[in-house]
């Protein structure tokens, strides 16, 4: 059931998306009432950890990771198991 409380946390959520979904397409202006041409001659560098194969050799790297601590300690599994057995009996049991 939706409350009042829980529908106006909804609401909110919904209008903050909005007015920040609207903030940001303001930014991107393509139109320019103003004609002016600029040549800029300066060579840009792209960052190294702006490459896609440093994302792809990371994303390996840390999966690596998490299935080693995942895998557990294999070490065990040669070493003795002991199984103990309790019975239990009552004094009205014959």
């Amino acid at each position: 059931m939706l409350t009042i409380s829980n529908f106006y946390k909804r609401f909110s959520l919904a209008l903050a998306t909005m007015f920040t979904t609207l903030y940001t397409m303001a930014q991107d202006s393509t139109t320019s009432s103003v004609n002016t041409t600029t040549t800029n001659s300066e060579t840009t560098e792209t960052m190294w950890y702006a490459e896609p194969w440093v994302w792809i050799v990371g994303a390996v790297v840390l999966l690596v990771i998490i299935l080693l601590a995942t895998r557990g300690n294999s070490s065990n599994s040669n070493s003795e198991k002991v199984t103990v057995t309790k019975t239990v009996s009552r004094d009205g049991d014959v």
